[in-house]
């Protein structure tokens, strides 16, 4: 009895402690005079993550209403216990990003190299280790090697033709058929192989991708360990992948590394420059592929790097790609005039380049890069960008000190949903990104890809292969929206990247036999 009374005590001050410790935890903001929403005491204002009620868009555009509704340039937000700072002032955002990078240089994301190799790419390595990562793999996306990629992409667009034919008379998936073109392109140009996920939807490498954004039960749980809790999943040795798809994409990469350093293949790919990298530690000169090196002799990268860097490539880029090829062909299926001004802009460039789609020819379709700028501001593919504060900072203008190990979250969607920022928000309008008009949009006002030295290192690849994908639609079918596209659009919480309940469904109606080449 006597040990029934002290393990009840025990138990009771255990109980007492803890709820103390979550109401200290849960007044971080208070305590700082900073404003927050209604939160719950288990999961702070994350428990839509766990629970997928709410998809992230639609969150980081509740709570950045909820702040700029009540005339405030910042907030306070729990996710879990942890504190997190929004920033909704675009000066305080451009100190975050650009001016006082040194204080906010890491994302806060789980990384662990030792145990889960994949976890340790660019996007989520912190400090000098990102830093020299960033120096070694920046001139892998120099304009050059982008041109030295491009008929690759071309390449493609013949298997699209092929789908979309067959699915002539009928309604189309598009996002699904724009998920299987951007696998096959970056399989390719990052793994050198044919995925062919375009005739074949079951490919491998398409369910591993798959697998990986639309994650489901405890995977769904751990995807929101990964962000909320890094450090405790980091010390239990959690793979940020699952298992079976780590396995599948190291033997890829190191079946794919050995047989072509004992076969002396060299192809104009990315996983070309990441084995130069990891042979000499330079990369070969655009103009003179086979001599003529550049950059230090230290820059030399492990097998796991350029394993990790290669998947977090194929992941980040064929996903967020597809999204916005998907949208924008749903909001030019809505508007014919655009559908059709941006069709006559690109036969007229085309025409100028005896009928080639060139790296060049691309570059000139000036209105397909604002439609496409439009896209990405109504539904940017990464509507909150994470950082943590790296040592204590005071935020300008203001008293508030925010201190080391605080995260923050930037709500792109909110600003990019802003009517201080765009008239009309919802409105789609590409006019908004013409020349004339570029110059009056307010700075640090369009985030599709960050900003400053985190900005993403491949958005030179990710724009290209979107506007090679649109080129090789547009200049050969007539878009309309079928009717199983469920309007208004509803935002699907089980994925990763912006995706609608319901999919995206079109009508394709074929008005010419033009091929791209």
């Amino acid at each position: 009895m006597e040990v029934f009374n002290t393990f009840s005590l025990l138990l009771i001050a255990a109980l007492i402690f803890g709820c103390l410790l979550v109401k200290n935890s849960l007044s971080y903001w208070s305590r700082r005079g900073l404003d927050t929403p209604p939160y719950s005491l288990l999961f702070g204002h994350m428990k839509s993550a766990f629970t997928r009620e709410i998809a992230f868009i639609d969150r980081m555009l509740k709570f950045y209403r909820y702040f700029k509704s009540m005339g405030l340039r910042h907030g306070g937000l729990y996710f879990v216990w942890s504190p997190v700072y929004m920033p909704l002032d675009l000066n305080i955002i451009k100190h975050i990003t650009q001016i006082d990078f040194q204080h906010f240089h890491s994302r806060g994301l789980y990384s662990n190299e030792k145990n889960d190799p994949l976890s340790g790419n660019l996007f989520t390595l912190e400090g000098k280790k990102w830093k020299l990562l960033r120096h070694k793999l920046t001139p892998t996306f120099s304009s050059g090697k982008m041109k030295m990629m491009f008929p690759t992409m071309v390449e493609c667009t013949k298997g699209l033709h092929k789908v979309i034919d067959k699915e002539l008379g009928g309604p189309v998936d598009i996002k699904d058929i724009l998920g299987r073109f951007t696998t096959d392109i970056i399989g390719s140009c990052a793994f050198g192989l044919d995925c062919n996920s375009l005739e074949n939807p079951d490919s491998e490498f398409r369910k591993k991708g798959k697998s990986i954004l639309h994650r489901k039960g405890l995977e769904n749980f751990k995807q929101a360990m990964f962000f909320t809790l890094p450090n405790i999943t980091k010390r239990f040795n959690v793979f940020v992948f699952p298992v079976k798809v780590t396995e599948f994409f190291m033997k890829i990469v190191k079946d794919t590394v050995t047989y072509r350093e004992e076969h002396n293949v060299l192809r104009k790919d990315f996983m070309d420059l990441l084995i130069q990298l990891k042979n000499k530690g330079k990369l070969v000169d655009d103009d003179k592929w086979s001599s003529d090196l550049i950059n230090e002799a230290d820059n030399k990268i492990t097998m796991n790097e350029i394993a990790a860097q290669v998947v977090v490539f194929f992941f980040a880029g064929f996903e967020t790609s597809a999204t916005t090829m998907s949208f924008c062909l749903y909001e030019v299926s809505k508007n014919k005039s655009i559908q059709d001004r941006i069709r006559e802009e690109i036969r007229r460039v085309l025409q100028g380049h005896d009928g080639k789609l060139t790296y060049e020819a691309l570059m000139e379709m000036s209105y397909l890069d604002q439609v496409v700028n439009e896209t990405l501001r109504k539904y940017p593919p990464v509507p909150g960008l994470p950082r943590i504060c790296n040592k204590d900072y005071k935020v300008p203008g203001t008293d508030l000190v925010l201190e080391k190990g605080v995260r923050v979250m930037i709500s792109v969607a909110g600003i990019h949903h802003d009517p201080d920022y765009y008239a009309d928000p919802e409105k789609f309008d590409p006019d908004r990104f013409s020349e004339d008009n570029k110059k009056n949009l307010t700075p640090n006002s369009f985030l599709p890809f960050g900003e400053g030295p985190r900005y993403c290192i491949g958005a030179r690849f990710g724009l290209m292969q979107t506007k090679v994908g649109l080129v090789a639609l547009l200049l050969n079918y007539e878009l309309s929206i079928n009717k199983k596209t469920q309007e208004p659009l509803q935002f699907d919480p089980e994925f990763v990247v912006a995706s609608t309940k319901g999919g995206l469904w079109l009508d394709f109606k074929k008005i010419s036999n033009m091929s791209i080449h």
